[in-house]
């Protein structure tokens, strides 16, 4: 045999296995995939080695949940902000206030079902838990409806929907007793965080850098010293950034066709790396010590929040708003089942709402088990043949 006939080969298979470790690569991270693969090794490892769990879990809790989600929460509001400005996916939707009214109708209805079962259960204890009952993770809702219908008024739908849910949910964050030492000198922080990046975008700064490694941690320390949780820090400074109109669908990675597109890739791709952390510092609970906290999430989760989505939207509907076209009232239940999973949002403000105890171990646990509503959503589409189904 002659070797060169043998070095072609060589590489092309080299060549094959690159692609296609490639494409695995493309698939995890397109589908925020790599934080139920953290909270999948975190619950594993919890349930096998807890010592050596938690004393990791503890050790990681404050450089993951108060610094590096700043990036997730911050990406987040970018692609919200980019859809919903002038000739973004979002801007033109002439129904954008019935999600809005739906929001408010899944925040009361799982809020109410929540507060009904911990006092049926004479559990008064867990009553201050009540913001994680209502929170939505977003990212899960969407890629669920995408594997349903790709394009279709319904993913815009879900995405105001929860955005304006978890925007609620941020709000409660943000004015959630939390107990640290107060400093005066906190808002003339955040004030300067502000004030640069003004100046920044006045300069016509296009790089993001300089906004996320100066005025970030300007505004993480004035939040943090005014008792304000400091993930929030980067989402007052979003405004400030370069933006240019998502017209495609919302957090779907953008080309790499210029400096900010590339700049927004690189970033996703940072997140997905700090979600993997989260879930892997956040989600590891021994399979034991659910109760009340527990069936109360999951039950303002899949039939509080749906229902309360539901009967809002007929309200708006029979007062004169309109649904879209292409959405019926098939498409209306997919949908309110499709937020059914408060993962990630849920884990973030029990970590950072709540402190260490029965209470909290409860409650993450009920947050884990909502993540259950994407396989009831996907059975309810193929029963009622919404989407692919159909």
């Amino acid at each position: 045999m002659k070797p060169h006939l043998v070095i072609p080969r060589a590489f092309h298979l080299v060549g094959r296995d690159h692609r296609s470790g490639t494409r695995v690569y493309r698939f995890i991270v397109d589908r925020f995939l790599l934080l139920p693969l953290g909270a999948l090794l975190a619950l594993v490892w919890a349930n096998t080695a807890a010592e050596s769990y938690f004393r990791f879990s503890n050790a990681m809790a404050f450089p993951v949940n108060e610094i590096a989600m700043t990036l997730f929460l911050a990406l987040l509001a970018q692609d919200v902000l980019e859809g919903v400005m002038p000739g973004g996916a979002l801007h033109r939707w002439r129904h954008w206030s019935l999600p809005l009214v739906a929001a408010a109708g899944g925040i009361v209805g799982s809020v109410g079902v929540y507060f009904a079962y911990v006092t049926l259960g004479h559990e008064t204890v867990l009553r201050g838990a009540w913001p994680i009952a209502c929170v939505i993770d977003i990212a899960a809702g969407y890629y669920v409806l995408k594997t349903i219908a790709r394009r279709s008024s319904m993913l815009p739908f879900l995405v105001l929907l929860a955005a304006a849910t978890d925007a609620f949910g941020l709000l409660v964050a943000a004015v959630w007793p939390r107990f640290v030492e107060r400093s005066p000198a906190s808002p003339l922080l955040v004030i300067a965080a502000l004030g640069l990046a003004l100046l920044f975008k006045r300069c016509g700064v296009r790089a993001f850098w300089p906004y996320l490694t100066i005025c970030g941690p300007l505004s993480w320390a004035g939040l943090y010293w005014a008792g304000i949780h400091p993930a929030l820090a980067l989402v007052p400074l979003v405004p400030f950034l370069p933006h240019e109109p998502r017209r495609k669908e919302v957090f779907a990675e953008p080309a790499a066709d210029d400096a900010v597109h590339r700049t927004e890739r690189e970033w996703h791709e940072m997140v997905q790396l700090v979600l993997f952390f989260f879930g892997l510092v956040n989600a590891g609970e021994v399979l034991r010590g659910y109760d009340t906290g527990t069936w109360a999430v999951l039950t303002a989760g899949l039939v509080g929040r749906p229902a309360g989505i539901l009967l809002a939207t007929a309200l708006a509907v029979a007062v004169g708003l309109r649904l879209p076209r292409d959405i019926g009232w098939r498409e209306v239940i997919v949908v309110a089942l499709a937020t059914t999973s408060g993962f990630t949002f849920a884990l973030f403000f029990a970590t950072g709402l709540l402190p260490l105890g029965a209470v909290l171990t409860q409650i993450k646990v009920g947050a884990l088990l909502t993540t259950s509503g994407a396989l009831v959503t996907l059975g309810l589409a193929r029963c009622l043949r919404v989407g692919r189904f159909g």
